[in-house]
């Protein structure tokens, strides 16, 4: 492709390929010098160009023999490019973006299933995992890179898939990852504390997930009214077609009503513009009642019949690491989530307490270099809502676990449990546990391994943990 079609007035090159990462740059690629945080890709433009590149992207003219696009910002152009470059590919899928604090895998996981269920090959993009033309695949992100993303979208539409649902985190709306993907629908969950690591206040991060509805201009808004923030949504006038659902406002447009959970799922009415429906969900939680809401009011936006949205909300089974019971025959539950906010955090914890006959126990910890503020906030709900509390490390990358853990215990006011090592803490709450009773692990859900300093990921799973814990209890029984 030539370049001045990327970058209309740009030199006459001829571009192969896309890169921003200087050691994956291949002949005639051309290359993004992204400002990170951690590196500027402007340092490695020489050796992009060592390697091949045809021509850079930058935002100020390098001393660099190489054709050169100066624009403002390079990590914003290159999404637009990206889509350009790979046929705007989001234009002949039906695009769902989900984005919110919580629930945004499990919303996108059921409406994924719901537009299957419809006969519609969709593609998904996610934390949990991602399908390409029917097929796993792999993501380093939640919302890949743009040059990714767009490269995602075209193997969709030539693998077959005629609509593709994404989770799209406030990272990737704040900088610019989306940009070039036209989204025919945006559905809004929630917005409570997280990533002010990154976005420094709530309004910051709310601006963030605003531009999904704004900026990108989603042809359609799903928002739950329930949420102060989708409140304000629903009245911004720069928002297009707003649907909205809730369990709380009769004013919605779709709601749900008479909700009863138990650990074999959940059973309410869903009432909507076209009349109501008893539905039952093998997902646990009113949490859960919630990401089904929001499904259904999006597949039915979409065009896909009520009874066909009802009869796949039955079948649609639970997400790895999404409340996800661990059943190996015992007399209590064990439950994995990746609940890592507070409001997650409480969400499951009064769930768990709902499903309990017995008490209700907690391993959780908090992830390092990321958001220090919601660590007493989670240590005070877990302290309050669970009767046995095991505070122990996630995630803890270049912090020490034990300065983690320190920060957790000082929103606890009683005597808890504590224990850096994970697998240890885990064991003990298993092996504490009696009929009755729940153990929720919490924080990782369906993560595959510990983050530790330098890059370093030692394999780690929860379920599995809990798996032999369980037998270890058997066979002390």
């Amino acid at each position: 492709m030539d370049l001045d079609l990327l970058f209309p007035g740009a030199p006459a090159v001829e571009v192969a390929g896309l890169a921003y990462d200087n050691r994956r740059v291949r002949p005639r690629d051309l290359f993004f010098c992204v400002r990170g945080y951690a590196s500027d890709g402007h340092q490695f433009a020489a050796d992009a160009v060592s390697r091949g590149a045809a021509a850079l992207v930058v935002d100020h003219r390098l001393d660099i023999e190489a054709p050169q696009v100066v624009v403002d910002d390079v990590r914003r152009r290159m999404g637009q490019a990206a889509a350009i470059f790979y046929g705007q590919p989001s234009r002949e899928l039906v695009l769902a973006g989900v984005t919110g604090t919580n629930g945004k895998s499990t919303t996108a996981h059921l409406l994924r299933a719901l537009l299957e269920a419809d006969g519609r090959q969709t593609g998904l993009l996610g934390t949990v995992g991602s399908v390409i033309g029917g097929k796993p695949a792999q993501m380093e992100r939640t919302t890949p890179e743009a040059v990714d993303l767009q490269g995602s979208f075209r193997a969709m539409r030539d693998g077959g898939d005629a609509a593709c649902v994404m989770e799209v985190s406030s990272h990737a709306l704040a900088l610019g990852r989306v940009n070039g993907a036209r989204f025919a629908l945006g559905l809004f969950t929630n917005l409570t504390q997280d990533h002010l690591d990154f976005h420094r206040t709530m309004e910051e991060y709310f601006q963030a997930k605003r531009l999904l509805f704004t900026e990108l201009e989603a042809e359609r808004a799903i928002l739950n009214v329930d949420d102060p923030y989708g409140q304000r949504l629903a009245a911004d006038t720069s928002v297009r077609a707003p649907v909205t659902f809730a369990l709380e406002r009769p004013d919605a447009d779709y709601r749900a009503s008479e909700v009863r959970t138990a650990l074999a799922g959940s059973e309410f009415v869903i009432s909507g513009p076209e009349g109501s429906a008893r539905v039952r969900s093998p997902l646990r939680g009113r949490f859960n009642v919630y990401n089904v809401l929001g499904a259904f009011a999006a597949a039915r936006t979409l065009g896909v019949a009520s009874e066909t949205a009802l009869a796949a909300i039955e079948r649609a089974g639970q997400v790895p690491g999404r409340f996800q019971t661990i059943d190996a025959g015992q007399e209590f539950a064990v439950v994995v989530d990746y609940a890592h906010t507070p409001d997650s955090l409480e969400n499951v914890l009064r769930t768990a307490r709902e499903l309990s006959s017995g008490d209700v126990h907690v391993v959780f910890g908090c992830g390092g270099d990321r958001d220090r503020g919601k660590r007493p906030l989670m240590g005070a709900i877990a302290s309050r809502l669970a009767d046995h509390v095991i505070v122990t490390s996630d995630n803890p990358r270049s912090e020490r676990p034990e300065a983690i853990i320190a920060e957790i215990l000082g929103g606890i006011e009683r005597p808890v449990d504590h224990d850096p090592d994970r697998r240890a803490a885990i064991m003990a709450a298993v092996a504490g546990a009696r009929s009755g009773d729940v153990v929720l692990i919490a924080g990782k859900g369906h993560e595959q391994g510990q983050e530790f300093a330098d890059g370093l990921k030692v394999p780690f799973d929860d379920a599995t943990v809990a798996r032999q814990a369980l037998a270890q209890a058997r066979r002390g029984a």
